[in-house]
């Protein structure tokens, strides 16, 4: 399967849950049995199965759209640096974990944008920024939503645009977003290559009077250290983070640079994040000490409820339910829409319901339901 022998240990002690339908099928071509004998449940029922997010099919339908090209889109309603503010304020919807609200407004900015830089605007200037940012955005969403094959298109265009910029950190924002859709879509090694590569080159710019650089620099090595972890690469994971701890130093403050996120807080944050995604549950919970969120820019609600997703994680690891609930509970008050579109948290969710009595399990059916996990 290319697993280490330490990743199938923990699966086999029940530390680590198998979360992507492509491991199972992997897993189930080896024994040589069907995926329902490895899960105990019929095939609809197995991990990665959601509801679909209402509103994706007309993200959908801009990806899939090339009017520009045919000469049949319209002109642009929104000036430049108007659909500049509007992305903007949308970037920090999606931080605020309001992904309904992104998902109905992006559609219409997103055709402004290939407008903009198709109709209205030359390499490299202001209108090709603005539809990086635009579809930095957009492979941000579909990659939280899992929708595997939009998340890769996004960030591909992202992608494409940035290298036409002078911008470096477009550049590395839109290599951050590559990689964590190759990594959501169980291509961890493509996605570790390219994280690692770009970290490289732009912490070589990095210094503490571009901020920005700094930042994206600092996120690219906390996705290298999480893809570490996934791959159960513990050294690499930890020194992956200690290198983005250096530019978090840096830069000196909890930021959001680039829309990053990136400083301190957030380094700690995925201390807890690595800990529980190499099943070390210890680990994680002491490591959710040191964070303090009150230090979070007060838009980063997303970042204050993945803590307590992967402490719920690490609960249950530890067959500690009632911990867990706890923190899925609390993780679904910062952020209601949290659990929705988290695969990892969904699939606690039903591992602890599979395992519980109805009197245990009240609390987490309910959670269950406003998921959309349950008819």
């Amino acid at each position: 399967m290319g697993r280490s022998e330490s990743w199938l240990s923990q699966v086999e002690r029940g530390i680590r849950s198998v979360d992507r339908l492509s491991v199972l099928l992997d897993m189930a071509r080896v024994l040589h049995v069907d995926v329902e004998a490895l899960t105990g449940k019929p095939w609809q029922f197995a991990p990665n199965g959601s509801s679909t997010a209402d509103g994706i099919s007309e993200v959908r339908r801009v990806f899939t759209r090339y009017d520009h090209l045919l000469g049949e889109a319209n002109a642009p309603t929104l000036p430049l640096p108007e659909l500049k503010a509007h992305l903007k304020d949308l970037h920090t919807s999606y931080q605020g974990a309001r992904y309904a609200e992104v998902i109905r407004d992006l559609p219409p900015l997103l055709v402004e944008a290939e407008w903009h830089r198709a109709e209205g605007s030359r390499p490299g200037d202001e209108g090709s920024l603005v539809y990086v940012c635009g579809y930095v955005l957009a492979a941000k969403l579909v990659t939280k939503l899992g929708v595997t094959d939009l998340a890769m298109v996004a960030a591909d265009r992202a992608a494409g645009v940035a290298h036409t910029t002078d911008s470096l950190a477009a550049v590395g924002m839109s290599a951050y977003q590559v990689a964590c859709a190759l990594l959501r879509s169980d291509q961890p090694q493509d996605a570790e290559h390219l994280a690692v590569g770009m970290a490289e080159k732009v912490e070589r710019d990095a210094s503490a009077d571009s901020p920005a650089l700094v930042s994206v620099a600092g996120a690219l090595w906390l996705i290298s250290s999480v893809i570490a972890a996934r791959q159960t690469n513990r050294d690499d994971a930890w020194e992956r983070l200690a290198r983005a701890d250096r530019l978090a130093t840096m830069l000196g403050e909890d930021g959001n640079h680039g829309w990053t996120g990136f400083g301190p807080t957030n380094v700690a944050i995925h201390r807890v994040s690595v800990a529980a995604e190499l099943g070390d549950a210890g680990e994680a919970i002491r490591a959710s000490t040191q964070v303090n969120e009150d230090r979070l820019p007060a838009a980063l609600v997303g970042r204050r409820a993945q803590v307590h997703l992967d402490l719920a994680w690490a609960h249950t690891q530890r067959k500690r339910d009632a911990e867990a609930t706890l923190h899925l509970i609390e993780a679904e008050t910062i952020a209601p829409e949290s659990i929705r579109h988290n695969v990892i948290a969904q699939e606690l969710v039903r591992e602890m319901l599979s395992r519980g009595t109805k009197a245990k399990t009240r609390s987490l059916a309910a959670i269950a339901g406003r998921a959309g996990l349950l008819d």
